[in-house]
């Protein structure tokens, strides 16, 4: 079930025709957003079916609303449930946020106090989530622009309990550390090191703005150096992790992706190299 490794990127329908007209080697599996294809018929499901003959998948939420505090929508799991079984994914994955209340879903990914009743609240919701599935849940850590006086501990803390208390696993998103550290000024190789590597499932990687001194994870950027600097020091925290390229908007042409794919699979070699070689390469660059 995760024998999934390499390098993937976001299926997205800009990218359908290229996908299903010829293999694309440089993609060694594709990650779906399942809300997209949670739908009884249809084109999306159609174009599904044909990528999937080719390329391995893994299934990544944006709805679960595992912070909440409403009941777990037993439809929205019944549907996820036949999305899995239907691609049988490598993986399934959602986010450490709440998306809304009262019936209405507020199509964005709002953040939850770090407190212990908090976490209590996500482990117990995680584990009636697996219980469901069959299966562990992979969690993705947020990008988040202010924190809760409430707080009880840094979130990396929070995130290492959840996946501790709720035997689930992490979706380790290198840039959502780098914009979360830099808008409330911690070091995100902190972060990184207090995460047990044992638990990181998969890594994303993506871009970024800066609006009124925020940063602001808009996934229509190419990964910025920092961020490229924070992924090989995660790599020699957590050693070999699958590891893909989110685009959500202004989404290039597919070879630009499979560009910015490759710097990933060459930033992944140099940073599980020796570290007497690494030394070697940086003085032999060294003017």
């Amino acid at each position: 079930m995760n024998s999934i490794q390499g390098f993937g990127l976001g299926l997205r329908s800009t990218h359908y025709a290229a996908f299903e007209s010829a293999p694309q080697k440089r993609v060694d599996w594709l990650e779906i957003i399942s809300e997209n294809y949670m739908v009884p018929g249809g084109a999306p499901l159609w174009h599904l079916d044909r990528i999937r003959r080719d390329y391995p998948m893994v299934m990544h939420g944006v709805s679960l609303n595992i912070g909440g505090t409403e009941p777990l929508r037993m439809n929205y799991l019944r549907d996820l449930l036949a999305l899995v079984r239907r691609i049988e994914p490598g993986w399934v994955s959602d986010h450490l946020c709440w998306t809304g209340t009262q019936g209405v879903n507020m199509h964005d990914l709002l953040p939850l106090p770090y407190t212990r009743e908090a976490l209590l609240h996500v482990c117990e919701r995680i584990q009636r989530v697996q219980d469901i599935l069959g299966r562990r849940l992979v969690i993705e850590n947020p990008s988040t622009y202010v924190a809760f006086q409430a707080d009880h501990m840094p979130e990396w803390e929070f995130v290492s309990e959840m996946l501790r208390l709720a035997d689930c696993e992490l979706l380790l998103d290198v840039n959502n550390v780098y914009v979360s550290s830099v808008n409330h000024g911690f070091d995100p190789r902190h972060y990184i090191d207090a995460i047990p590597a044992a638990r990181v499932r998969q890594i994303h990687l993506a871009g970024h703005e800066t609006h009124d001194g925020y940063l602001i994870d808009t996934h229509d950027h190419p990964v910025c150096p920092a961020v490229w600097q924070l992924y090989a020091y995660t790599l020699q925290h957590c050693g070999s992790v699958p590891t893909m390229i989110e685009r959500d908007d202004n989404i290039p042409p597919l070879p630009e992706l499979l560009n910015e794919l490759d710097q990933a699979r060459l930033v992944h070699h140099q940073a599980l190299m020796p570290a007497p070689t690494r030394r070697a390469i940086a003085e032999a660059c060294t003017p």
